[in-house]
């Protein structure tokens, strides 16, 4: 299914961030009842640097990726989703964890980390070559839960922004927005995060994130108070071109409602809501419309076709378990938001 990174020629979009090994309790168990756990491999920028490249572009990864088992599954991993892995490197240390405990019902799910002193983490950033990692690319995508593992990370992710708009890169941010990890240590997360969208053209952000980086509340209740928190992060934020979001409404923890939008300075357009019943795993559905928006714009279409592209393989996401979402392009395009019967 991924077939673009093997093309010859740069990647067209590097992503920056931890590769994740996530360990889920089967059955939809808690953890303190679980007897076995179901192994996956992810992480924020892995996810959209692998689905991007399951739809046919050339993508690769900065990384540092430990020695020993786990660290062969996730180097495997993103090779087989086509993922170019020539500017990551094998480190000494530790593979960062997460565990999942998968909600049922209006039970929801929850996270628990174990990613410190990873081999990613205790990495020593300062002195990597960022300009030759980034030799012809067109597109840098970067989340807040880097900057959100420490200070020394925090400025590496600074760092590799800087570099991308040094070479003419455009620079796509994730908010991702992770208290736990914030909670770690004694960062400013509106100063950092603040710091680091100045250095955005593509921002995916919702009212929440607004709220936080601009210290002054908004609604997310409506797309004419969503529409004003993306005016307020245009002024606030210059550089910015677009800003991407999507809109959920949990019904149960089996079934969503998801709306997609996607702004500008000039317009916003939103997406129709999509149902979403029968929900096998919803873990790396925003980085799926990251990747989404990310196909469209790289293909060229408007913004509103982005976002509702982006919105398409959200949604196909939620089918697949894992945290990469491998669609094609063909599947991508056909995506109805209807049920469908079996393709022959």
């Amino acid at each position: 299914m991924a077939t673009g990174s093997t093309r010859d020629g740069p990647a067209r979009v590097i992503g920056f961030g931890e590769v994740l090994t996530r360990l889920a309790t089967r059955g939809r168990v808690q953890l303190p009842q679980a007897h076995g756990l179901d192994l996956h491999v992810g992480g924020a920028e892995a996810n959209v640097v692998a689905a991007l490249a399951a739809l046919g572009h050339r993508t690769a990864l900065v990384s540092a990726i430990p020695h020993g088992g786990l660290g062969d599954g996730a180097w495997r991993a993103l090779a087989a989703a086509g993922v170019d892995l020539a500017p990551s490197f094998r480190a000494p240390g530790r593979q960062g964890l997460y565990f999942l405990s998968p909600g049922g019902s209006l039970r929801p799910s929850e996270i628990f980390y174990d990613r410190a002193g990873s081999a990613f983490a205790a990495h020593d950033w300062s002195a990597f070559d960022w300009s030759a990692a980034f030799a012809g690319a067109e597109w840098l995508h970067v989340s807040g839960i880097t900057p959100a593992l420490g200070p020394a990370l925090a400025a590496a992710t600074g760092a590799a922004m800087a570099a991308a708009r040094a070479a003419g890169m455009r620079v796509s941010f994730d908010g991702n927005y992770r208290a736990r990890l914030w909670e770690n240590w004694d960062g400013e997360p509106r100063a950092i995060l603040t710091g680091l969208v100045r250095r955005a053209d593509l921002f995916f952000a919702n009212h929440r994130d607004m709220t936080l980086l601009l210290d002054r509340p908004f609604s997310g209740d409506g797309a004419t108070r969503r529409r004003e928190a993306a005016l307020a992060g245009f002024a606030a934020f210059p550089n910015l071109e677009w800003i991407a979001s999507t809109a959920r409404q949990v019904e149960t923890g089996d079934c969503h409602r998801l709306a997609a939008r996607i702004d500008t300075a000039d317009a916003g357009f939103q997406t129709r809501e999509v149902t979403i019943p029968g929900i096998v795993d919803r873990i790396g559905g925003g980085d799926a419309f990251a990747a989404g928006v990310l196909h469209g714009l790289l293909e060229g279409v408007s913004a509103p076709r982005a976002a509702e592209l982006g919105l398409a393989l959200a949604c196909l996401k939620h089918s697949l378990p894992g945290d990469m979402a491998l669609f094609s392009r063909a599947e991508v395009s056909g995506f109805s938001g209807e049920g469908a019967d079996v393709r022959r």
